[in-house]
């Protein structure tokens, strides 16, 4: 696993964006994306607002839907991402020095149509969230479905198709971004590191 911790770190200090293919197993990549389909196929995805006081809905600015993981769900999948997130972390502090000692991670569904406007992910109250990881669910994802995360940089954007088993990962408090307008029901898990 280190290879593939080392591989996205290099990305991210080489482009300010981490980005790798192969940070998720195939088994987990599959059953994550089971456990999601199950969870909208039950409506138990919630639609997601904006900002952490509740106060901000968001439909105008967001439009996916939302699923927390947790271990006290005691599903074996979800506590294998955590435990692979929990080495993860091991590793970029000890290799980095980032002072990580928490996350949160949670199912995103953007259905046929959805998008998410620009924005960054670090609360105007709360600076906690230090890294962002988006890793994407999707098999057999085109061009044409759309959906791709839009990263603002200093002097240009980088979009970044949402192909299966692709991992990004950015500073929650530098890049701005948005999720494009997606023609397919686009998946993934969304989260971040924390101190």
């Amino acid at each position: 696993m280190q290879k593939n911790f080392e591989s996205l770190i290099n990305s991210f200090l080489e482009n300010n964006v981490g980005v790798s293919d192969h940070f998720l197993t195939p088994v987990l990549l599959r059953q994550l994306k089971v456990n999601l389909e199950k969870l909208y196929a039950s409506d138990q995805m919630k639609r997601a607002g904006t900002g952490n006081t509740g106060a901000e809905r968001g439909k105008l600015f967001r439009t996916d839907q939302i699923h927390w993981l947790d271990r006290k769900h005691e599903d074996e999948f979800e506590n294998a991402f955590f435990d692979l997130m929990d080495e993860f972390i091991i590793h970029l502090n000890r290799t980095c020095y980032t002072g990580i000692n928490g996350y949160e991670f949670h199912y995103t569904l953007y259905p046929i149509g959805s998008s998410y406007k620009r924005h960054l992910d670090q609360f105007q109250n709360n600076d906690s969230r230090k890294f962002s990881m988006i890793m994407y669910l999707n098999n057999g994802w085109k061009t044409e479905d759309g959906g791709e995360l839009r990263i603002f940089q200093e002097n240009y954007s980088l979009d970044i198709s949402p192909t299966n088993g692709k991992i990004v990962f950015f500073k929650s408090s530098d890049l701005e971004h948005e999720v494009l307008k997606t023609n397919k029901a686009r998946l993934s898990i969304t989260g971040w590191l924390k101190s």
